[in-house]
């Protein structure tokens, strides 16, 4: 009976019909949303007599019924959709319609949520379409479509402008920053997280949308490596959260906090809000987030160097995810750590495997395209802001394409390179057969997949010989030939490993002997240029090395282009030394230095390739140009064993 009483006590809070506004709707007119609000509304709604009240209270229901468990939210709108046909009400039922795409999308049926969403498009009003625009958006979010999901937060952020509604420029924002940091473009996912939070914050109305912005915000901080930062964010969604029953922002926040517990080496406080996450995953009965949550426990594991617990939590998150998995984001991060945790174990032959599958996934979501037209909106955005800029934005547009075309050249290259090592992998996987002793076997193997891929290289490296004999251009020419030097670099890495003795370690100190004599010899300053090598013998396994050699040669060739110019004869001072729990690469000379008032010619992509490189290795760079130019580069140690 008290049970009784409280929800009728809380319909008369929700429901007046004989007031001018009879529906008081939850994180619009209040946000009373308390423990027994949607059974409030399920109670109420049977009760109004009136037809677009009664589709406005069973629609909140269904869509808010999505934020705890995803089936019942469906079982609600299709009841709104049985109601609005019998009642021939096409504008509410394209609005149950745009609720029932949002269900869909979140249950990973992104197919039927599309169709869905473009049969609603026809029917609702043009104030609706901004929120129908948004769950399309996540549709092609969902799908790994990055550009295309861009372009509907765009369409909504518009609609937003023109009909002045601050909550539809707000999530429009919102999109953007997590567009952004699907994309490793934390700055601006980060400027467009707050910007989203402000509007957010002016209407004074802590909702679902406003719960998610700071979740978003909060992952662009960590990613940013703000730590404090990104948990205050983090623990402010959780206090929403858990106040609102918003089951699926708690997963996700959850989530993060397991990665952010993981690289402070927290590993009990990640292990406890990974549990957390599947929890409140399951409660919702999503799968997506089911999926999501086992990734971050087997990332942590990962990282805490528990393979055989990585393993198997990344398989369930890749159990969990099916075949029909729309989201090709998260599932290329599953098989990228099954695969580290994979080679960790020394189970080479599975690690190979789930790579292959990144590789595919990550080629489908981090495309040349979709990285241009989210930059170009990036551009279009500022340009509307700033409209003085107008020309500066336009001649920063055609660096970007120019950068985009190099960048497709060499993914051409790379994927052809991955092609050729497909093939030498494939072929000694048949001749493992024929030996008799493991070890043997896999020294063997080792050795003769180095050994062809060194060649593969070498042909790379040929090739653009070849093609660079035929450029006349200088610049041109300039990147091919650097090209080239970047292909041999790698190159000398899978040589030292197959004239080795030890096969998943390169000896650092012989290997940057060999690259700088290489790199003066190619540019004939054998006479002018001495470079000393400051080093002991370090030893360092193949994916760091690599990446290393190619920072080395990049800042070395520099120092030889540009510190000695007029024959002027000079020393360049190369060291990698082990200190503590890190790893310090310098590169320094005495030559000219590096000007502050002129701008070196060239494409900027080896400037560009390093700062990328340093994020891989997640280091950190030193630039000093005072007596010469001086780099240092640091990095966490994780050398193999």
């Amino acid at each position: 009976m008290l049970s009784f009483l409280g929800l009728s006590f809380s319909f008369a809070q929700i429901v007046d019909l004989n007031s001018d506004h009879p529906y008081k709707r939850v994180f619009v007119d209040s946000d009373n949303f308390g423990a027994s609000y949607l059974d409030s509304l399920e109670l109420g709604y049977q009760k109004v007599k009136t037809d677009s009240l009664q589709f406005s209270m069973l629609n909140d229901l269904a869509y808010y019924w999505h934020t705890r468990n995803l089936n019942r939210a469906m079982d609600f709108t299709k009841k709104g959709l049985e109601l609005t046909t019998l009642k021939n009400d096409l504008v509410w039922h394209g609005r149950f319609q745009i609720t029932q795409g949002a269900i869909l999308l979140r249950l990973e049926k992104l197919d039927s949520a599309q169709n869905v969403l473009e049969l609603a498009k026809a029917k609702v009003h043009q104030s609706d379409l901004s929120f129908l625009n948004t769950q399309l958006g996540y549709v092609y979010e969902r799908r790994g479509q990055l550009d295309k999901a861009a372009d509907y937060a765009l369409k909504s952020l518009d609609l937003g402008e023109a009909q002045n509604d601050s909550k539809a420029k707000a999530i429009a924002y919102s999109d953007l920053s997590n567009i952004f940091w699907k994309q490793a473009k934390y700055e601006s996912g980060l400027d467009y997280g707050l910007r989203s939070l402000k509007l957010f914050e002016a209407r004074g109305i802590t909702d679902l949308d406003y719960d998610f912005t700071l979740y978003v915000t909060g992952n662009n901080y960590l990613a940013l490596e703000d730590y404090d930062m990104a948990r205050k964010y983090y623990e402010h969604s959780i206090i929403i959260g858990e106040r609102y029953g918003f089951y699926n922002n708690l997963s996700d926040v959850y989530i993060s906090l397991v990665d952010l517990y993981t690289y402070l080496r927290e590993f009990e406080k990640a292990m406890e809000a990974g549990r957390s996450a599947v929890k409140y995953a399951e409660l919702l009965e999503n799968n997506f987030m089911i999926m999501r949550s086992w990734l971050a426990i087997g990332k942590m594991q990962n990282k805490k160097g528990n393979c055989a617990e990585a393993i198997e939590g990344l398989n369930k998150s890749i159990k969990v995810a099916t075949e029909d998995f729309g989201d090709a984001y998260y599932l290329s991060q599953a098989y990228n750590e099954l695969g580290r945790a994979y080679a960790k174990n020394n189970d080479y032959k599975n690690a190979y495997s789930a790579f292959s599958v990144y590789d595919s996934l990550k080629n489908e979501v981090f495309t040349a395209e979709a990285d241009l037209r989210i930059s170009q909106l990036r551009t279009e955005f500022d340009v509307a802001q700033k409209e003085g800029t107008i020309v500066l934005q336009q001649t920063q547009i055609k660096k970007q394409q120019t950068r985009q075309h190099l960048i497709i050249i060499i993914t051409i290259l790379l994927l052809l390179l991955l092609l050729l090592a497909y093939k030498a992998i494939s072929n000694n996987i048949k001749k493992n057969k024929l030996l008799q002793n493991k070890n043997a076997e896999k020294e063997f193997l080792l050795k003769e997949i180095h050994h062809r891929v060194k060649n593969n290289l070498e042909i790379v490296s040929s090739l653009l010989s070849l093609q660079a004999a035929r450029i006349v251009d200088p610049k041109i020419l300039d990147a091919m030939e650097q090209s080239q030097q970047r292909v041999h670099s790698m190159g000398m890495i899978h040589q030292k490993l197959y004239l080795g003795e030890k096969l998943a370690t390169v000896e650092m100190k012989d290997y940057f002997i060999d690259l700088s004599d290489y790199i003066i010899h190619s540019y004939g300053k054998n006479d002018q240029v001495t470079i000393n090598l400051e080093m002991e013998e370090l030893e360092l396994d193949v994916d760091m090395a690599i990446s290393i050699g190619l920072i080395a040669n990049e800042l070395i060739t520099n120092s030889l282009k540009y510190a000695f110019p007029d024959d002027r004869k000079g020393i360049i001072h190369l060291a990698l030394k082990e200190k503590a729990d890190l790893f310090v690469l310098e590169v320094r000379d005495n030559g000219i230095g590096m000007p502050t008032d002129t701008q070196v010619d060239g494409t900027g992509f080896g400037t560009h390739l390093v700062d990328l490189l340093v994020k891989q290795l997640d280091g950190k760079m030193i630039l000093v140009t005072d007596q010469g130019t001086s780099v240092r580069i640091q990095f966490q140690n994780t050398k193999a064993a």
